[in-house]
């Protein structure tokens, strides 16, 4: 299966390390991030998950659900998760202006029991380069990104072999998630408080109702058109 932006993505009945649920229901009306991994009790998906765990209140903040795949049994998703949690350390916990160190007593997310691959090979995420200690095809470290109604926003697919960037993914949703609001798109390397562009196709008296504080236009390109448009939001 060949998932495009802006397609319905699939309701699968999962089993999790929190129970078995159909994807949309569980999701709710929040943004949802599926990321999936090749297997448990790898050293570049520990540092992941550790990863996704320690900013899973700044995805919560953001109105978004984390949810993890891993080609193995939901038992030794509940052991290496204990690795997990030590590789990541304990968490810095404040109260006003003392703060202390707290060892997390669950795991913020649910990881998704693919032991069978089924998910992995409906959702292309095989990677036919990489395999492992019994010479299967490894799955590769794919990220997808649902908004609330259920449509694909956002899809990224990487080899086993390099890690991913999460403070990316949530720049990645932070953009996401302004565009829904606003008819802006981001530049390159754009985070929160930076200038957004307007698009050319975003017509005059759109821009005065969504930017009433105006557009700065880069008018000294050596075309001289002004399609490059920034603004403040």
């Amino acid at each position: 299966m060949s998932l495009k932006l802006g397609d319905e993505f699939p309701n699968f009945n999962l089993k999790t390390t929190v129970g078995e649920f159909q994807l949309h229901q569980w999701l709710g009306d929040k943004w949802g991030i599926l990321f999936s991994h090749p297997a448990d009790y790898t050293p570049v998906c520990t540092t992941e998950l550790s990863r996704a765990a320690k900013l899973a209140p700044e995805f919560a903040k953001r109105n978004t659900k984390l949810i993890g795949l891993s080609c193995d049994v939901v038992e030794n998703h509940h052991g290496w998760i204990k690795d997990i949690q030590a590789f990541g350390g304990p968490n810095v916990e404040c109260s006003g202006s003392i703060c202390k160190l707290v060892l997390p007593a669950e795991f913020p997310f649910p990881i998704i029991d693919d032991s069978d691959r089924k998910l992995a090979k409906h959702l292309g995420m095989i990677d036919p380069d990489e395999f492992d200690t019994k010479g299967l095809p490894l799955t590769a470290r794919a990220v997808f990104i649902i908004g609330p109604d259920k449509k694909l926003k956002a899809s990224l697919l990487y080899p086993a072999t390099t890690g991913r960037n999460f403070d990316e993914l949530l720049r990645l949703l932070d953009s996401l998630q302004l565009a829904t609001r606003l008819p802006i798109a981001t530049p390159a390397d754009w985070k929160v408080g930076d200038k957004v562009m307007v698009p050319p196709n975003v017509k005059d008296e759109d821009v005065k109702k969504y930017f009433p504080q105006g557009v700065q236009i880069k008018n000294d390109l050596p075309s001289g058109k002004g399609y490059i448009r920034m603004a403040q939001v």
